[in-house]
């Protein structure tokens, strides 16, 4: 469970890190699965393919293991509100970073977008939006399949910039921003924020709100990184005292 002073962190911050979030073992298996459809082998830099590789979502069992442990639904009930986010069959959005220190487009300071404008099409994200009350979205998650130590490509994070990104959606109302507009504002808004880097285990598990200002950055380390960088969906809007909501008005 998380305690006062950890939801505390959240609100202040817009992020707290899960420790052992899901055990070490699913995250082997997690990993497994990605070598096997990025026809990648981890231990020979002869079958990288880059900076980064993008996978869709997985609804093998080690990803829904990973996405649905006891100790991350009881932090959902925390951060959203009992019944307040709907329970992942599945879990997307997986990105690996290979070493070589070489620049990817997931490198931008940049909000997740969480809904499809009216002209968008499933392959144009940058045409995808979010809005003020974060449509479609409860949590933005991170998932660490590997270690992630200082070189290796951690996601970086700005302290505190949901608040800022709050502050720039609230004109747009229901309609929002699309991914490019809201990245530009977003970033300008937050440049005074510490960042702070997505370091630690695998089964670890980042929870953060909807609007924090992320990046990646390079891989300077020796292994292939994967990360899983799904949405918590929810399930009506979160309650009016919960964390989440909570966050945007200290």
């Amino acid at each position: 469970m998380l305690d006062d002073a950890r939801i505390d962190a959240f609100v202040r911050d817009g992020f707290v890190r899960i420790e052992g979030a899901f055990p070490r073992d699913v995250a082997a298996g997690c990993r497994a699965a990605i070598w096997r459809d990025l026809a990648v082998d981890p231990d020979d830099p002869d079958t990288w393919p880059g900076p980064a590789a993008a996978l869709p979502g997985s609804a093998e069992p080690p990803f829904r293991a990973a996405a649905n442990t006891p100790c991350l639904h009881a932090a959902f009930d925390a951060l959203v509100g009992r019944g307040r986010w709907t329970p992942r069959d599945a879990l997307g959005g997986i990105v690996v970073r290979f070493p070589g220190g070489g620049p990817a487009r997931v490198d931008g300071w940049h909000v997740d977008v969480s809904f499809p404008g009216d002209d968008s099409t499933p392959d144009d994200y940058m045409t995808w939006r979010a809005n003020a009350r974060s449509r479609d979205a409860a949590l933005l998650m991170l998932f660490l399949f590997s270690d992630v130590g200082p070189d290796d490509a951690p996601t970086r994070l700005r302290a505190g910039s949901h608040r800022d990104t709050a502050r720039v959606l609230e004109p747009a109302g229901e309609r929002g921003l699309d991914a490019r507009t809201l990245a530009g504002r977003a970033e300008a808004a937050s440049r005074h924020r510490r960042i702070a880097p997505a370091t630690g285990a695998a089964g670890d598990v980042y929870l953060c709100h909807p609007f924090l200002v992320h990046a990646g950055q390079p891989h300077h380390g020796t292994r292939p990184r994967p990360l899983g960088q799904p949405k918590l969906l929810p399930a009506g809007p979160p309650a009016p005292d919960a964390p989440v909501t909570r966050a945007l008005d200290a």
